[in-house]
């Protein structure tokens, strides 16, 4: 199949999943078009089983892994879907939480990895390095999952920029820390990069500063220039080319483009729409990012539905990636609970941080995407059913609960 033609039945598809769960489901949209994708991918796989002459499966299969959902996701809609979430955290709020995004980015990040890495290494006798690689792609929350959740969630505004500055910049983070341990674990794949210790800090500093001074000039430059014009349909596509080009610069740059998208959209949500853009402008860039932001979506969490094809399916590995899940908790526990009772003696919280941001912290298709992007090897099937199911778990049963969640924590007294 054409480009065309598989991005035409994805759109379909989601459309037709997104219409079942409206009517009968009445999920939050992307979860709601994840379950309906799940059932459907099951039910094919039921008829697989039954009629297996028929062979349905196995053109599934063919058809899922012809996607390449990794490349898909880390070289195509990532940058959009981060410009979309960035342009609606403001910069003045993100400036009030900023010590604690940045120590749960960095600090907690690497707390998560390590604790994951090792107890995953524990319960399946996986070399170390090669189950800190799969701590490193199940730590960092998805931004758009965790952006999904808070529009359905009535948080604290303060509560509400913790949880989604720390999303937007730990993926970042996250991805880099990937990378570099990828570089270590498997230094003949195709994560190229120095195996030595200087050379992996070398890589983190220039792959996470070069990204981020990336957004912030090529930000500048695209506000630099929508102040100059009032055509509120040429400055969206100004946003759309900041987002697309500036992505990809990052890529060829061999820098975060993650962190390029991110930094990019702060700048221009922020200070771009209070100082380059007219009102007329601001509501058509919202609205077009809102409509951008809400199809990538529902593609993305179709496409996770249907990556159940690539999951090898056992009773030891369903059993290990339970205890992945618990393990990947405790983890994500670790990162916040650390981070916050540093900062405890020295300020307030909302009520209730610690087990709203725990439990808030969705895993996604970033996950997915880099656990399917590693080498070919004994270890890469557990690893990846491993991650799929923590991801489904996070977006289907914390998805569905961290409103009611916070929303219980909000009344009872002061906890952290």
């Amino acid at each position: 199949m054409t480009i065309l033609q598989i991005t035409s039945l994805l759109i379909v598809l989601a459309g037709a999943f997104g219409a079942i769960n409206y009517l009968f489901l009445k999920l939050p949209s992307s979860i709601g078009i994840l379950v309906v994708a799940l059932f459907a991918s099951f039910g094919l796989l039921g008829i697989d089983l039954i009629w297996p002459a028929l062979g349905v499966a196995d053109q599934v299969r063919g058809f899922v892994t012809g996607i390449d959902f990794s490349d898909a996701l880390l070289e195509g809609m990532l940058g959009l879907l981060l410009f979309a979430g960035a342009l609606h955290v403001k910069i003045s709020d993100l400036r009030a939480e900023w010590l604690l995004v940045f120590l749960m980015a960095t600090i907690g990040v690497g707390l998560s990895t390590v604790i994951i890495g090792v107890g995953f290494s524990w319960l399946t006798g996986m070399p170390l390095l090669v189950a800190l690689v799969f701590g490193a792609l199940v730590s960092p929350t998805d931004p758009v999952a965790v952006l999904g959740v808070l529009r359905e969630a009535n948080l604290p505004k303060s509560l509400e920029t913790q949880i989604a500055g720390e999303s937007l910049f730990n993926d970042g983070v996250g991805y880099v820390v990937f990378l570099v341990l990828v570089g270590i674990a498997f230094p003949s794949g195709e994560h190229h990069g120095d195996s030595g210790l200087l050379g992996a800090g070398t890589l983190f500093l220039r792959e996470a500063l070069g990204g981020a001074m990336l957004g912030l000039v090529l930000g500048w430059l695209t506000f630099r220039v929508m102040r100059l014009i009032d055509d509120y349909s040429l400055e969206v596509l100004l946003t759309l080319g900041l987002a697309f080009g500036g992505y990809e610069l990052a890529v060829w740059l061999h820098i975060s483009a993650p962190i390029m998208a991110v930094c990019a959209g702060l700048l221009i949500g922020d200070v771009g729409a209070k100082y380059g853009m007219s009102a007329e402008t601001r509501q058509y860039v919202d609205g077009f990012w809102k409509l951008i932001d809400e199809i990538l979506n529902a593609v993305l969490f179709l496409m996770i539905g249907f990556e159940v094809f690539a999951i090898a399916f056992g009773a030891d590995i369903l059993t290990t990636g339970a205890m992945a899940i618990a393990l990947a908790l405790i983890g994500r526990l670790a990162a916040v609970a650390i981070p916050v009772l540093m900062l405890r003696p020295f300020r307030d919280f909302s009520r209730g941080v610690i087990p709203i941001m725990t439990w808030g912290g969705l895993k996604g298709g970033i996950s997915v995407a880099l656990a399917l992007s590693l080498p070919e090897g004994e270890w890469k099937p557990l690893i990846l059913t491993a991650t799929y199911m923590i991801v489904i778990f996070s977006i289907i049963v914390q998805g569905l609960t961290v409103a009611r969640l916070a929303n219980r924590m909000g009344r009872e007294p002061d906890l952290v």
